[in-house]
């Protein structure tokens, strides 16, 4: 086991003193880090996805800004402006909360489009135009975006253009009953849950640690026969009666890339069929568009994806 993965591991132990049962949910933001992608957690209240993130950043020790995103939010709000100095008689720029490693953009389809247009700058080029003078962002950055998937009015929905630019739409669900039953005993005691330096979440590991991490990520060997799997799986998508619109090769890229984060995080110089498959419904889920009867009849982005992978043969 190499020393950047002891420690990112090492960085799930920590999350769990304060975050139970939502190991795989930790896993992808690791793989999301070392992959410099952008995730939107997608669950109802109460699950513990800002503590998540919070727990996050303590244990690697990255700087963590929050943003709320409401209708009202300007896109300065988030990028920063210009302020005028009297007594340079000169324009300086504020930073907003985007300059940060983790960004946590609390349900950000609350806010209109303009808003939330300003983050797609930001996320694919990590850099933010202000009067025309590029300011470059920090590194890593990473924006996290947070949804509840029941309440949606007034929301904006995402457009297909922002969406395609998240690596990960992550199902946040409830946590196991024996997790849920720990973190009861944990209110049960007094404890704050949102008070990590108490509850013994230390940092472990850092930004060096991503950065050589992803050098060896970028290592994992992917099979020409896995690349086959791979493209088939997405013409399987773009083909299928249930879809609209099917996965763009851009969306097959980060499924490659997120198979080789996931056979890493498991100990292996090499990806299996199966880091494709577990790999496959957070980087496609929200990259799929489903036809409206499809919709009315109960299906969704998961049981399209399961029934793809079941018509796709596994190679060997």
């Amino acid at each position: 086991m190499t020393e950047p993965r002891e420690r990112l591991l090492a960085v799930r132990t920590e999350i769990a003193k304060v975050v139970m049962g939502q190991e795989e949910v930790v896993s992808a933001l690791l793989a999301a880090l070392l992959l410099g992608g952008h995730v939107i957690l997608e669950g109802v209240p109460g699950v513990a996805k800002t503590l998540t993130v919070k727990a996050l950043a303590r244990a690697l020790d990255l700087e963590f800004r929050r943003v709320q995103f409401t209708p009202d939010l300007m896109p300065s709000d988030v990028t920063g402006n210009l302020v005028y100095e009297s007594g340079t008689q000169q324009f300086r720029f504020r930073p907003g909360p985007v300059f940060a490693n983790l960004l946590l953009a609390d349900e950000l389809n609350r806010t209109p489009p303009k808003t939330q247009a300003a983050l797609l700058e930001a996320m694919e080029e990590r850099q933010v135009s202000v009067e025309g003078r590029a300011e470059a962002l920090p590194d890593p950055f990473v924006v996290i975006a947070t949804e509840n998937p029941i309440e949606f009015e007034g929301t904006y929905p995402l457009p297909e253009a922002e969406l395609d630019r998240f690596l990960f739409k992550i199902a946040v669900g409830y946590p196991h009953r024996d997790a849920e039953r720990a973190v009861l005993r944990m209110h049960d005691q007094g404890l704050d849950p949102h008070d990590l330096a108490a509850l013994g979440v230390e940092p472990v590991a850092g930004a060096a640690d991503i950065e050589a991490g992803a050098r060896e990520v970028a290592d994992v060997r992917f099979t020409d026969e896995l690349l086959d799997y791979v493209l088939a799986l997405a013409q399987e998508t773009r083909t299928s009666p249930a879809l609209a619109l099917g996965v763009s090769p851009r969306g097959a890229a980060m499924l490659v890339r997120a198979s080789k984060a996931s056979a890493w995080l498991a100990g292996r110089a090499f990806v299996t069929p199966d880091d494709v498959k577990a790999s496959m419904r957070p980087a496609w889920r929200h990259r799929l568009v489903l036809r409206p009867e499809v919709e009315l009849e109960g299906a969704s982005a998961d049981s399209v994806l399961a029934s793809v992978a079941d018509r796709v043969p596994v190679p060997g």
